[in-house]
């Protein structure tokens, strides 16, 4: 079953809408060291105020993360995860209306999350780290944001070497996996979102064509969300550092608007939203 026919996703008792545009995800980091706004945010009542600032500007989904996953990240643990994350998601969900998302690999933080009020679990795993991570998605009847993770695609001869690999069907069946995963555990499969993962474990080369063809993983059936927000893909082109990589964030982002792309996890949400609305009314126009 797919929802290539469906017209929004139910986030438990909330509701996203897949006809009326592209929908920005707003990213909110409770951490000391992600890779960009690491420590902004990290007490409850900063956390709450950029989470209304977000949706002020035109995020439609909040996406909270009480663990970096930058390239050589450390490990916090779910402890720590739970810490950091509960409060806000108990606080947000008595005075947003849009879904909150909890960015986490580690089950018992979804748990925890999802028992404060919190409505999609995004995987960067896509449940392929840890097993029970299906089982509670499914139990709470939370929408997932799944995300392709192979360290082995990085490893795999490239076109220049004389390869033939084909790295979107490499995706696909990592994808293909994750989806026989879930429908394993029960979860509906209309409150499925899939994200190709730009940047964890693969080459530039390979995020580039990801990039280029992302609008090929629609044959997969369900909704797209793509995580490009100030990234290194961006750096190894323009040589920028992170706070340098807004205009490079923005390109993209058109540019899978222009492909399909529904969902788009970003930092900058209003200069984002406004450059998907633009590229949106051209690719209807056209």
């Amino acid at each position: 079953m797919t929802i290539k026919s469906n017209r929004e996703i139910s986030c438990r008792d909330r509701r996203l809408p897949l006809d009326q545009g592209p929908l920005i995800v707003g990213i909110l980091n409770l951490t000391d060291d992600s890779f960009f706004d690491g420590g902004q945010y990290n007490s409850l009542p900063a956390a709450v105020s950029r989470a209304r600032l977000l949706i002020a500007e035109g995020a439609s989904v909040i996406d909270i993360g009480g663990q970096s996953t930058r390239p050589g990240y450390t490990e916090v643990g779910p402890e720590e995860e739970i810490r950091r994350v509960v409060p806000v998601i108990r606080e947000l969900v008595r005075h947003v209306a849009a879904p909150l998302s909890i960015d986490t690999y580690h089950p018992a933080v979804a748990d925890a999350a999802l028992a404060a009020g919190a409505h999609i679990v995004n995987d960067v795993h896509g449940l392929q780290r840890d097993p029970a991570m299906a089982g509670v998605i499914a139990r709470y009847s939370a929408a997932a944001i799944l995300m392709h993770n192979d360290p082995e695609l990085r490893e795999a001869p490239t076109a220049a070497s004389g390869s033939s690999l084909d790295v979107l069907a490499h995706v696909k069946k990592f994808l293909q996996r994750t989806l026989a995963l879930a429908a394993e555990a029960g979860i509906d499969p209309r409150r499925i979102i899939l994200d190709p993962g730009i940047g964890f474990g693969k080459t530039q080369e390979q995020n580039l064509e990801i990039l280029a063809r992302v609008g090929e993983l629609h044959a997969l059936g369900h909704p797209l969300l793509l995580g490009i927000s100030r990234k290194s893909v961006i750096s190894h082109v323009l040589d920028l550092p992170a706070d340098e990589r807004l205009e490079g964030t923005l390109a993209l982002t058109a540019l899978a608007v222009d492909q399909g792309v529904q969902f788009h996890r970003v930092h900058d949400v209003r200069a984002n939203h406004r450059a998907a609305l633009m590229a949106a009314a051209l690719r209807r126009t056209r």
